[in-house]
């Protein structure tokens, strides 16, 4: 009698991207992108690189789609789009410079800045989602999430000049809606209110229009939540209806300090 795990598996045609390859590409294109590691001898060694990160793209699709044609379209598709990522990034590299009083250097950002590194990968993985591309995508943010605890759907829509402070723990959801210069800190929520099968493809998480600041550990949930322009969102905040705009939002608790000397001398006892 066969084993059942045999017996299930042995009759699934597995398509799926080769796990580390993809995160070799990941950060080969990171470098290529911003010049890491080695500078551009001139535009021909540019272009051969452009052109080896083509082909990786391509070896990679070909474990997962089955058609050869489909496959240069979409690889096509990503490089003609990498010259306007590279545009929004950069944008967001100079609101970084402009918020962060740590910030010393480019190369700082570069090679040391979480928050950059997953804004950037979101970026790519993004294009790829929005051209249909199976698995690869949710693979992708599923590496930097590992590598940076940032965790951002390649669905959600992320406006211009984004930036994330530190970063840890932050969760953005597959249906969220980010506008321009939003500014995200450590341990961010921005979920759903219910989980459901059923609602997978309504929007189940929050909108937050421009130029918003949510600090620390906030949690905003629910599809039809709007976190209005020019908001101010305090750390430990949790949300659930939309707030208007120019509003801010914060959670009121209550810091006792006392004088510990006379506090009584504790009584020996065993257990």
């Amino acid at each position: 009698m066969e084993h059942p795990i045999y017996k299930r598996n042995s009759r699934e045609v597995k398509k799926l991207p080769d796990k580390a390859r993809t995160e070799a590409w990941i950060e080969n294109i990171f470098s290529w992108l911003f010049s890491i590691e080695e500078s551009y001898a001139d535009y021909n060694f540019f272009l051969k690189k452009e052109a080896e990160l083509q082909s990786e793209l391509t070896a990679i699709l070909n474990n997962i789609l089955t058609d050869p044609e489909n496959i240069k379209a979409k690889v096509k598709t990503f490089f003609d789009a990498v010259i306007a990522i590279h545009s929004q990034l950069e944008a967001d590299l100079e609101t970084l410079f402009r918020f962060d009083p740590a910030t010393k250097s480019r190369d700082e950002v570069l090679v040391a800045y979480p928050g950059f590194f997953a804004i950037a990968i979101y970026r790519l993985a993004h294009q790829l989602w929005k051209n249909n591309v199976p698995v690869l995508p949710r693979l992708i943010s599923e590496y930097v999430h590992s590598k940076t605890g940032i965790d951002i759907h390649p669905g959600a829509e992320i406006g211009a000049r984004f930036f994330i402070d530190h970063g840890t723990g932050i969760v953005i959801g597959e249906t969220s809606v980010i506008g321009n210069d939003v500014k995200i800190y450590q341990g961010v929520t921005l979920g759903a209110l219910t989980v459901s099968k059923e609602k997978a493809e309504s929007k189940r998480h929050p909108t937050i229009q421009n130029n918003v600041i949510i600090y620390a550990n906030a949690t905003v949930l629910g599809g039809d939540t709007i976190i209005g322009e020019n908001s101010v969102i305090g750390g430990n905040v949790w949300i659930t209806h939309s707030i208007p705009k120019q509003s801010l939002v914060y959670h009121k608790s209550e810091i006792i300090i006392k004088n510990k000397l006379p506090f009584p001398e504790p009584l020996n006892f065993v257990i």
